[in-house]
């Protein structure tokens, strides 16, 4: 099991996130691959990518006021995360990974799931606007 991220994969108005984004791009490339390649051994390889998650993740990441200046202003139809109107919990990104890790999932491999929300939906949706 790898956790990426809906930023790389999903969602690129993250400005400032270039690196943050290119190493969640590059695991699920890399989860691919090693599915296919473990696959002969039996051994399920997915990579799960949460949008936004209430942790604490704000504490640690600090936007630097220059950003503003190149930001895109992206407006959701029904907020950032239209399913349940905020975040999502650690606890429901626990259930996929022990969804993925039980013999439920014995079929699942090689594979990206999205546990966000509809919030890269609703990006990619106000794009098209």
């Amino acid at each position: 099991m790898i956790t990426s991220s809906i930023n790389g994969n999903r969602v690129f108005s993250n400005f400032g996130f270039c690196a943050y984004s290119s190493t969640k791009a590059a695991q699920v490339a890399f989860m691919k691959m090693a599915a296919l390649e473990l696959a002969q051994y039996r051994i399920r390889v997915n990579a799960i990518c949460p949008g936004a998650i209430q942790t604490h993740i704000n504490e640690n990441t600090f936007k630097k006021p220059e950003l503003e200046e190149i930001r895109i202003p992206i407006e959701f139809p029904q907020g950032d995360q239209p399913l349940e109107r905020g975040p999502g919990s650690p606890e429901q990104v626990a259930d996929l990974v022990l969804f993925l890790a039980s013999g439920e999932s014995s079929h699942i491999s090689g594979t990206e799931i999205y546990i966000d929300g509809t919030e890269s939906a609703a990006a990619w949706l106000s794009r098209l606007r």
